[in-house]
């Protein structure tokens, strides 16, 4: 729990004993590489924290083909944000890249948080902002960005990652085959 408290820390300042009640409030979990966290359609009842690992969220189109939304690694808060938040069904599916260890929080645990500790909803602020200037640079990249721009963009980002995860998993993140991702790839 470690990490997660020097997370929290990194975005606020606040007491060791509310650190305690949070980090109370998370179960560890470990899952092996290709194994699924969530599938579209299940029922959303948890958000996670990386400790160790790395998984993508992804969905498929209306011929079947996956595409990856994103990657989470290490100190990153993953989920189907969204879903968790309005106690929807999934839309998205998750899969773990590689052997990976998390922390998990239930919707009732993240929402006593919310209404006990105004730090952990300060943070969760934080947070939810983040993902969405993400997303939102991810759709002017995916709109104006060239492919090589793309890649270019995803190295700089992610400098380890590309040796962590299969060249399908990034071109598939790209938007982009997996023989022009070799070509790009060629080029550097």
């Amino acid at each position: 729990m470690k990490e997660l408290s020097e997370h929290i820390k990194s975005f606020l300042s606040i007491s060791e004993d509310k650190l305690s009640i949070i980090t109370e409030k998370f179960v560890q979990k470990n899952i092996n590489k290709k194994e699924h966290l969530l599938r579209s359609s299940d029922h959303v009842r948890e958000v996670y924290f990386i400790l160790y690992g790395c998984v993508r969220t992804y969905v498929y189109d209306v011929n079947g083909a996956e595409h990856n939304i994103t990657f989470s690694m290490e100190n990153w808060w993953f989920g189907d944000l969204q879903n968790f938040v309005n106690s929807s069904p999934a839309s998205l599916n998750i899969q773990a890249l590689e052997d990976t260890t998390l922390l998990t929080i239930s919707r009732q645990n993240w929402d006593f948080l919310l209404q006990e500790i105004p730090e952990f909803a300060y943070y969760t602020r934080i947070l939810f902002r983040n993902t969405m200037f993400a997303h939102e640079n991810r759709i002017l990249q995916n709109i104006s960005f060239t492919a090589e721009e793309r890649y270019q963009y995803f190295l700089e980002q992610y400098p380890n990652l590309s040796q962590r995860i299969s060249q399908k998993h990034i071109a598939s993140y790209l938007g982009i085959t997996p023989e022009f991702l070799s070509m790009l790839r060629r080029r550097k």
